[in-house]
């Protein structure tokens, strides 16, 4: 049947093309307004230093070398990037104009820029040749104690740490990618004394972050590849001084993004779509045998729980119509598993979201430079190319029959795996060429259709920052993962495969994790609420589905803590005996989450403490004060407040606690 096409609204096409303003692939990318205070102040150029007011002092860089200072209005100075890791050559004579310095490198071919713009320090490296430039080098300040970075929710690293620079903890040597390997294009390090630096990457296609020891101590290495043919020949770096807090990083990331119209709020998408608001105060669960049934649902509710988001495996048992109703009347969200980036041959595909009417595989897999598909996922099948589907849409409608038959049951969620975090591809097929930026871009419209058009409560895996415009919920951002989880999740003896149908022990079966990589993903003293606070008031933020809240029951107890102080809901995998074992933990978890997320999940969370030197006794705030968390994860009391415990406050009201079990 012709499924007739889904039409573009003005309001969808106002929201995204904000979105694809702050990503750089609508019109051309601007930096920053000029901004006021010290930004006023005048750049000046003197033999091989040019200097630059930036709000709280100013920078220095040496253009023999693209080394930058930071002078701060106190008198305190250090080193915001040591020199470029490449030869640069001779770099000439830097010329100032308005607010900003130019000069170039010409045996080289880089044009550098360096302006005052916004209280920040904005660096533009320009290149027509096909070249790498390693730059720039942070955290080499010997004041410097730790380092943020957006893996996930967020982590704060101590640099001099033994076992952080130790392969054991799986961060040395490592690279992310800032468009896909990290959840936001920043970083930052915290000082001795209150001061600090914030990096953010505008262009963070091309752009990778690496993690380096030298000495025993943690640094880290930007790096950029400039291509013409991937339109990557503009470099766009900014640095900003800030008050050494574990958050300022991501707060001067926020305003970045306020800056840039980048942030889409829950208020504006629960205004768009009502339904978006039954997110608020829920629980999210993958549900499997008696879950997935009226009767499932029937139980949820005799729990006493009243929101939750329900969703289902692409396994050819979607949930019934029937469920279906009886979930929506009862306050939930339904949502099918879908993923719209993996073909196979329909002849031998391990699941059914992989089978594409023809001619879809192979003619739609992405290709490389010698005309292969690129392989999947696991080795499955192939990556398909978003701008092929997108080529095709008009005609063959691939995508809106898709969602037609996974919604036919009534579901009013949906959960696009991969779309708004996953790898970016290049597509060299003759027949739908595609850059990194056209591939987001094409995600990004499709994602609109979904939550716009199509009224849809949109989740995706891991979404990156800019997705927040098109997605309200996000599975797996909460999670800062460790490559060490990945070989552990593919030990199927120890992990659990997907047997039984009803209940695939990859997902049920309890696992210990080992210390090492427990202690890079969930010990309290490096994580560090990043994520939500930029996002926490524009996207619904849960740790992954694999890593339901009973699969890691060493970590129970810590995860429980988190998500309550981060104001953020649990993941879980449910069954009849989940149920059975878990329910009533699980529906007093919730009674107790449902009033605070309901009362701060669409304000920004405003500030994060640690309030003991081990920074084992956390604090977040919540808009105005409207919500305060207070967690302990050390075995002692702290001023009143039992080891294991978390209190809250809602404004005008008295302290309610939660001492979560373990399981």
């Amino acid at each position: 049947m012709k499924v007739r096409k889904i039409r573009k609204t003005r309001k969808r096409a106002v929201a995204l093309s904000g979105a694809l303003a702050v990503i750089g692939v609508v019109g051309t990318a601007t930096a920053f307004g000029d901004g006021t205070g010290a930004q006023q102040q005048r750049v000046e150029a003197h033999g091989s230093r040019v200097t630059v007011p930036v709000a709280g002092g100013h920078a220095t860089l040496d253009t023999a070398s693209l080394a930058v200072r930071a002078q701060a209005d106190d008198g305190r100075s250090w080193q915001l990037s040591a020199p470029a890791a490449d030869g640069l050559g001779p770099a000439g004579k830097a010329s100032v104009r308005g607010n900003e310095a130019t000069w170039r490198y010409p045996s080289t071919g880089f044009t550098v820029t360096a302006a005052a713009r916004d209280g920040r320090l904005a660096v533009s490296v320009r290149s027509d040749r096909e070249t790498t430039l390693n730059w720039p080098v942070t955290g080499g300040d010997p004041a410097t104690r730790e380092m943020q970075i957006p893996r996930g929710e967020g982590l704060s690293v101590p640099v001099a740490d033994r076992w952080w620079n130790s392969p054991k903890a799986g961060l040395t040597g490592s690279e992310a990618g800032m468009s896909d390997g990290l959840t936001m294009p920043f970083w930052g390090t915290s000082l001795t004394g209150r001061h600090g630096s914030s990096y953010i990457a505008e262009s963070d296609i091309g752009s990778t972050l690496k993690f380096v020891s030298t000495g025993g101590r943690l640094r880290t290495e930007a790096r950029h590849a400039f291509s013409a043919r991937e339109g990557t020949g503009d470099y766009r770096i900014t640095f900003a001084l800030t008050d050494g807090s574990p958050v300022a990083a991501a707060r001067d990331y926020r305003a970045w993004l306020l800056g840039h119209g980048g942030i889409t709020t829950l208020r504006a998408k629960i205004a768009a779509n009502p339904e978006v608001g039954k997110l608020v105060g829920a629980f999210h669960a993958y549900t499997w045998g008696q879950a997935r049934t009226a009767e499932g649902v029937r139980r949820l509710r005799d729990l006493g729980i009243d929101r939750m988001w329900l969703g289902y495996d692409a396994d050819g048992s979607p949930m019934d119509a029937e469920a279906v109703a009886l979930a929506e009347h009862s306050g939930y969200l339904v949502g099918p598993y879908d993923s719209w980036a993996n073909a196979q041959d329909p002849d031998s595909a391990d699941t059914p979201v992989s089978k594409w009417p023809s001619p879809v595989w192979p003619d739609a897999c992405v290709r490389d430079a010698d005309g292969k598909p690129v392989t999947g996922f696991g080795g499955r099948g192939c990556y398909v190319s978003s701008e092929a589907l997108k080529r095709a849409e008009p005609s063959r409608h691939y995508l809106a029959d898709r969602t037609r038959e996974m919604t036919a049951n009534g579901a009013d969620s949906y959960f696009l795996d991969v779309d708004a975090a996953g790898e970016l591809f290049t597509d060299r097929s003759p027949a739908h060429p595609m850059t990194q930026a056209q591939d987001r871009k094409n995600r990004l419209e499709r994602m609109a259709r979904l939550s716009g058009d199509r009224k849809l409560v949109l989740g995706s895996e891991s979404a990156g920052s800019w997705a927040n415009g098109v997605v309200s919920f996000s599975h797996g951002s909460g999670t800062p993962v460790t490559d060490g989880l990945w070989a552990l999740e593919r030990d199927r003896a120890d992990w659990g495969g997907y047997a039984p149908a009803g209940a695939p022990a990859i997902y049920f079966k309890p696992v210990h994790l080992p210390d090492d990589i427990a202690k890079a993903m969930y010990d309290p003293r490096y994580r560090v609420p990043l994520y939500q606070t930029v996002l926490h008031d524009s996207v619904i933020s849960t740790e992954r589905w694999e890593l339901s809240w009973s699969k890691l029951p060493d970590q129970s107890r810590t995860r429980a803590l988190l998500a309550m102080l981060y104001n953020v809901p649990l993941n879980l995998v449910l069954d009849q005996s989940e149920l059975d074992e878990h329910g009533e933990q699980i529906a007093a978890s919730h009674r107790y989450f449902e009033p605070l997320h309901k009362a701060a999940a669409t304000l920004p969370m405003t500030d994060f403490r640690r309030l003991t030197p081990d920074s084992l006794v956390q604090r977040t705030t919540f808009g105005a004060g409207t919500l305060t968390v207070t967690a302990n994860f050390s075995t002692a009391t702290h001023d009143g407040l039992p080891g294991g415990c978390v209190d809250a406050v809602i404004k005008g009201g008295k302290a309610r606690r939660m001492c979560p079990s373990g399981l």
